[in-house]
């Protein structure tokens, strides 16, 4: 029986590719204990407002070189009120806020101080919504050693994967020859070909949170991604 398996750093509210990239696997595994990086997606995203682009970041405090993205701590106590105002403040009328923003707004309350945690809060509340059914796992729950390469190999070995799904920056680094070893096809998502879907304001983009769409397209979001539609539907 084959079986997909995915691996990745977890993203603070990521763009809809990413939760496609959930959908097409069978085990999504949250990798954090990698080095965290400044000006990344880990702690931050990007929304559509009036006058253009808007990131919206969860302050880290970045102590040491080495630091991993789960060990990252967030150094403010007030970001969750300020995203919500902010999201509020620009998707109020959208056509689907007011079906959703409840539920999307839960995820602020009670959060961590752990960047990692409150990521993975956030993708599994979004998972929900979107009627994602993809097993989601810590990767420190597998044990891993070695370099990057076998770190990714042995988590899929010891999933019983068939297949490793994996995004196109990956190609920068991956050693094919030993997944081809092991017997383990490594499947390259493709992020092109998305179809445009109703954005409160123009131009339209792509790369923005998940929210956008939520907020936008609400119980259709599913006819605007692949794999969400293709695999599991919408509760």
């Amino acid at each position: 029986m084959s079986k997909n398996v995915a691996i990745l750093q977890s993203n603070y509210i990521p763009w809809k590719g990413y939760f496609d990239l959930i959908a097409k696997a069978d085990v999504f595994v949250i990798y954090d204990e990698v080095q965290y990086t400044k000006n990344d997606w880990r702690n931050r995203n990007m929304i559509q407002t009036a006058s253009g682009l808007q990131w919206i970041t969860i302050p880290v405090r970045k102590e040491s070189l080495d630091q991993k993205i789960c060990e990252s701590k967030i150094f403010v106590d007030n970001w969750a009120k300020k995203h919500v105002s902010t999201l509020q403040g620009n998707y109020t009328k959208s056509l689907h806020f007011k079906a959703y923003h409840e539920q999307v707004f839960s995820l602020y309350e009670n959060q961590s101080n752990f960047i990692s945690e409150v990521n993975v809060s956030f993708i599994k509340g979004i998972c929900q919504i979107l009627g994602i059914k993809t097993e989601i796992i810590d990767s420190r729950e597998l044990n891993l050693e070695g370099d990057r390469n076998i770190r990714l190999l042995e988590a899929c070995k010891k999933l019983k994967a068939s297949t490793y799904i994996t995004g196109p920056a990956a190609k920068s680094y991956l050693d094919l020859d030993l997944f081809t070893r092991e017997g383990i096809e490594v499947d390259w998502m493709d992020y092109s070909g998305y179809q445009e879907y109703k954005q409160a304001f123009e131009p339209f983009q792509h790369g923005v949170s998940v929210l956008d769409l939520i907020f936008n397209t609400g119980a259709e979001a599913k006819n605007y991604m692949k794999y969400v539609n293709d695999k599991n539907g919408t509760q």
